[in-house]
């Protein structure tokens, strides 16, 4: 049995027709040197004939040094009624100068008669006059059979001519999409097989996740015999998405033994994932399979106590094996592991007080504040109960005013009043809003003491409305993201005046790389 199957990633070409993904001919330049550095086969940049980006995109990727894999472009037949040689747009995929050319023709009755509205004889013709015109000229020629089974479906003595006709004029590949993305595993396996049995050409797959069974029926086709998988990174694409080759490279290596990229590659899956989404400007799926934040995430007690003992007993893979790492949750539905084990992970000892570490973040819980989004502020409740402990600083006072002067923005002015080891401080500073106010009033009385802090930046700032229905006077939870250069923690604070809110979670997102440093009273040499 053959057990190499080769990887077609179509991000740069079909992923980049998701709603909101727009990349650069830049963007499009790295994401191609990723992929190839992963281990892909085939890296499909774009269709030249088209559009001027991706008529840039070829040119200049004629300089890109790929190791592994081949640069395709992607184009359709000729045009009914055409000559191959007279056909524009198959004389821009020779043009682009890439070994290999992705070809899409029509296997659907209804699309032949209907959309490129000639005969379905016709049509035979234009798949073998281009297939062979391409492979005259040197080309590998994969030829996608566009609504393959959704045309099997309503005339199977059809489709299979027309992926006969490409495999005869000399085809490489014969890849069967399910372009409406809307068919079941079953039935794409059981086609496949059908097209196994009626042709020698290596066989391939190339599904959409309209009815979310994307990476499904690609694992069936390649069951059913297909050795060349198309599909995007993230699963983006236009619609629902592609099949997302994250998911299904560790589905074939790991699961059904099969070699997809070099073994080493498989720890950079994690890493492929969420560069390609910072590229795309797009923010990573929290809860994608393998490679998101939560992927390895355990909140349950009853599932943190397991995964204490034994690690598979709740995990499918380790998640190192793909690049990722155990995420222990502490929430009201945690136990006290997992209090000790979240401790742990942050590098403070609940030292035995578990129990009342779990009581209070339950109490809290109940009140709106939310642990498992802010590891932060539960990094300080363990960090405050915690023998010796003394607040660097201690908020005492906060008032905050916003007015429009004549002629003037809306400005806010913050004035706080904080005690630092036996001095009271009071400092204002105006701002943008007044939690920009309240953020510069904090710094301004806190860096004299602490200089250190002038390091910490706020990176996010978000505000969730917990009980709509009590209106104006609903309780808010402020999530509160500060940095520290690759340093990222998160503080909450929750309240039914969104000022105060906003102070809490503020005063907390300082006092915890205080007491990271070991800071206990404020020193004048301290630098945090």
């Amino acid at each position: 049995m053959d057990t190499q199957v080769y990887l077609f990633d179509t991000t740069l070409r079909d992923g980049t027709q998701s709603e909101g993904l727009s990349l650069s001919v830049e963007d499009k330049l790295k994401i191609a040197g990723l992929l190839d550095a992963f281990g892909i086969h085939y890296v499909e940049g774009g269709w030249p004939g088209s559009n001027p980006k991706d008529a840039e995109f070829f040119r200049r990727a004629r300089s890109l040094a790929l190791r592994r894999a081949k640069l395709v472009a992607f184009g359709a037949t000729r045009k009914a009624g055409v000559r191959v040689e007279d056909d524009g747009n198959l004389r821009a995929l020779a043009a682009a100068e890439t070994p290999a050319v992705s070809l899409f023709g029509k296997s659907w009755t209804l699309h032949v008669r209907h959309v490129l509205e000639t005969t379905p004889e016709e049509n035979l013709a234009m798949i073998a006059d281009s297939v062979a015109w391409l492979k005259s000229r040197g080309k590998e020629v994969v030829y996608d059979a566009e609504h393959f089974f959704d045309g099997y479906r309503a005339d199977p003595v059809y489709a299979l001519a027309t992926v006969r006709a490409a495999a005869q004029s000399g085809a490489d590949w014969v890849v069967l999409c399910d372009t409406n993305g809307g068919s079941l595993p079953h039935w794409v396996a059981d086609v496949t097989a059908e097209v196994r049995r009626e042709l020698r050409t290596p066989l391939g797959i190339h599904s959409h996740n309209d009815g979310e069974l994307a990476v499904a029926n690609a694992l069936a086709a390649v069951e059913a015999g297909c050795r060349q998988v198309q599909g995007t990174i993230n699963g983006y694409g236009e619609r629902c998405g592609n099949a997302n080759l994250v998911s299904i490279v560790p589905a074939l290596q790991l699961k059904m033994g099969l070699s997809t990229v070099p073994p080493e590659s498989l720890a950079r899956l994690t890493e492929l994932a969420r560069t390609v989404s910072e590229i795309a400007n797009l923010n990573p799926d929290s809860h994608a399979p393998y490679v998101g934040a939560s992927a390895f995430a355990h909140k349950g007690g009853v599932h943190v106590a397991a995964v204490e003992k034994l690690a598979e007993s709740y995990e499918h893979v380790p998640p190192e094996v793909v690049g990722n790492r155990r995420h222990v949750v502490v929430s009201e539905l945690s136990g006290r592991g997992n209090v000790r084990v979240k401790a742990d992970e942050l590098g403070v000892a609940a030292d035995g007080r578990e129990r009342e570490l779990l009581a209070r973040v339950k109490e809290l819980e109940s009140e709106g504040y939310q642990f498992e989004a802010a590891e932060g502020s539960f990094e300080l409740l363990v960090r405050r109960r915690q023998p010796g402990y003394a607040p660097p600083f201690e908020l005492l006072d906060v008032v905050v005013v916003s007015q429009r002067r004549r002629g003037e923005a809306m400005i806010a002015e913050a004035m706080v009043k904080l005690r630092v080891g036996g001095e009271t401080v009071h400092t204002a500073a105006e701002g943008d809003g007044p939690v920009h106010a309240l953020d510069r009033a904090l710094r301004k009385a806190l860096l004299p003491h602490y200089p250190g802090l002038a390091d910490v930046r706020l990176a996010d700032y978000k505000v969730r409305i917990l009980d709509p229905e009590s209106a104006t006077g609903a309780r808010t939870r402020v999530l509160i993201e500060a940095a520290r250069g690759e340093e990222r923690w998160s503080t909450l604070g929750v309240s039914r005046n969104i000022i105060e809110a906003s102070g809490l979670a503020l005063a907390d997102s300082l006092e915890l790389p205080l007491l990271r440093a070991g800071v206990g009273r404020p020193l004048e040499s301290q630098t945090a």
